[in-house]
């Protein structure tokens, strides 16, 4: 009822526009004059620019999901866990091996502590061989020392010297092995801290869930999405612009939108990006469109048509498009035949005439 209340709204429109009288044949129309908008149609939806599935790390079963369907979100919230027990053993095992690795690396290292007593014990040996060295030194110049008296403690004292210098350069290379075994180890623990943190998905900015894709107690993959995520503060109208029009659009154009849910609404919108790559899923141009305020119906998906505002003129002679054939021709009251025209601007509503017709010419509808 309502759809036919407004096509009778529209006749009376054409009508009174065209200057007919209504009292005779309402469907005959004449030429008029009037500014005219040039549009390029296009459908589309509402989309989120700033959007990303929230990904598992790590596989196990979904142990708790924390959040519904357009739940609002904060960066860094908790939303989802995954029960992997294995990497949070590893995790605790490789702390556990990092601990032992700084205690080998300081004074009270058990193998460092060892080296240092042997050092120590090596020093004293050092200098008490020295003494007799010096000693039996002393004692070859009065003949109170035999030869090899005097070469055994020199001996002594060399092989005192070589062994103090082995275990300093072993204290050196066993401290080496065990900062970089620290290393390592500290490394490997970051990577199983990072690992045991797979099991907590949380938000990467602010934002809305969009849908919810798994439910607890299923069993999660590595890099199965659990949740589509969005950032309402990025919505676009994601237009699709056929090959034969896209020419035409412009960054910056103004763009009038009805959302298929309020469609007696008009959104007012700017052309913010055109896509440079054919979208072979649904055949056509995408152009993203900025809402020019905010918008009461926000839901993700939600179809729209649009019509982009390509170029204007003043004073121009229109007559309904309905009325124009495909082969632009019109049919004109009194001619047999359809009579050709030169047509310039096509709007939704209207095509604007440059040569075939004046403002006395009655046109009849085209036969469907």
């Amino acid at each position: 009822m309502k759809n036919i209340i407004l096509s009778r709204l529209v006749k009376l429109l054409i009508c009174s526009l065209a200057f007919v009288a209504c009292g005779g044949n309402k469907q005959e129309v004449q030429p008029i004059r009037k500014n005219i908008t040039e549009t390029v149609f296009a459908s589309g939806s509402i989309e989120a620019i700033d959007k990303y599935n929230l990904s598992a790390q790590t596989e196990g079963y979904l142990l708790d999901l924390f959040v519904q369907d357009g739940d609002i979100v904060s960066t860094g919230q908790l939303l989802a866990r995954i029960d992997n027990s294995s990497t949070e053993a590893q995790a605790a095992s490789t702390q556990q091996q990092l601990l032992l690795a700084e205690q080998n690396v300081s004074v009270n290292g058990p193998a460092l502590k060892e080296l240092e007593s042997n050092i120590a014990f090596a020093e004293k040996k050092v200098a008490q061989d020295k003494l007799v060295f010096e000693r039996y030194s002393r004692l070859i110049v009065s003949d109170a020392a035999s030869t090899i008296q005097l070469e055994t403690s020199k001996l002594n004292y060399e092989n005192s010297v070589s062994n103090l210098n082995a275990l300093k350069e072993r204290y050196k290379i066993v401290r080496q092995q065990a900062e970089m075994s620290k290393l390592v180890l500290q490394a490997n623990a970051k990577t199983q801290l990072n690992a045991a943190q797979f099991n907590e998905l949380k938000a990467l900015e602010n934002g809305k869930v969009a849908k919810i894709l798994k439910k607890k107690g299923d069993f999660i993959r590595k890099g199965d999405a659990i949740a589509q995520m969005a950032n309402m503060n990025t919505l676009v109208a994601k237009l699709n612009v056929d090959e034969n029009s896209i020419e035409k659009v412009k960054i910056g154009q103004t763009v009038h939108i009805r959302l298929n849910t309020s469609k007696d609404q008009v959104i007012e919108g700017t052309v913010l990006r055109i896509y440079p790559l054919f979208d072979e899923a649904s055949q056509s141009y995408l152009v993203d469109v900025q809402f020019n305020s905010p918008l009461n119906f926000n839901v993700l998906g939600t179809r729209l048509e649009a019509n982009i505002d390509i170029s204007s003129k003043e004073n121009v002679l229109l007559i309904p498009r309905s009325y124009l054939s495909f082969s632009e021709t019109v049919l004109v009251k009194g001619e047999e035949e359809p009579r050709k025209v030169k047509v310039g601007i096509r709007s939704t509503e209207y095509v604007e005439i440059l040569e075939g017709l004046s403002e006395s010419d009655v046109l009849k509808p085209i036969k469907k």
